[in-house]
């Protein structure tokens, strides 16, 4: 089965981006970002609620316990599960809360994952967020890695953070609100530059790609 990478149109927003240093170098030392995509709908949505304020890692266990007690792992099925139950897959009671929320929307109607995928970048956001439990930082990470889209900037994400303040020299750690500012600069490929500093963050940390984002996470309100 071939792999999809995120985000869409990868290998040409690479080519638009490799002229500046700080990406040649990127591509140089560590190679070219291998995210891969995820489906678009209810058990991608529910997994990036679990990596929020935890590792990719930890996210990832708790998933694949999850999806050994849950057939299918959709709406109806989760929310059939008790408290106990998804206590032993490491929900916390604030997490089961956003979880069973999202179920409720989704097998209601009330949230549509197809309209999702047809809306434009900002109404998309806006959707996501509109969820209990999906801040900014879960729907931009949403919008690349399930929709594909390949102008969106996850200002909050940690590592997001250090790899661009490490690649550009500007210290230890970048704010938000200056990140977001930074990251005008590679717009129209906004989500292609933020998976190349994810991939220096990575290599510089002897790890490989993930199957979803970047080993550290902000936390959503």
């Amino acid at each position: 089965m071939r792999l999809i990478y995120a985000p869409q149109r990868l290998e040409e927003g690479i080519d638009a981006l490799a002229g500046e240093p700080v990406f040649y170098a990127i591509l140089d030392r560590a190679g070219e970002p291998r995210f891969r995509r995820r489906r678009n709908g209810f058990p991608t949505l529910l997994h990036i609620i679990l990596e929020q304020q935890v590792s990719i890692d930890a996210a990832a266990a708790m998933h694949r316990r999850l999806s050994g007690l849950c057939h299918p792992l959709a709406p109806e099925p989760f929310l059939a599960l008790d408290d106990a139950t998804l206590r032993t897959c490491g929900f916390s009671r604030q997490k089961m809360d956003y979880g069973r929320r999202l179920a409720q929307a989704v097998a209601s109607g009330a949230f549509d994952f197809d309209g999702l995928a047809a809306a434009a970048d900002g109404d998309a956001l806006a959707a996501l967020v509109a969820l209990k439990g999906i801040g900014r930082w879960s729907a931009e990470i949403y919008l690349i890695f399930a929709l594909g889209r390949s102008d969106i900037w996850p200002a909050a994400d940690l590592g997001l953070q250090l790899a661009v303040a490490d690649c550009l020299g500007l210290g230890d750690r970048l704010g938000e609100r200056e990140l977001r500012e930074i990251g005008d600069r590679w717009t129209p490929w906004r989500s292609v530059a933020a998976c190349l500093f994810w991939q220096s963050y990575l290599h510089a940390r002897g790890r490989a790609a993930p199957q979803l984002a970047a080993e550290l996470y902000a936390a959503d309100d």
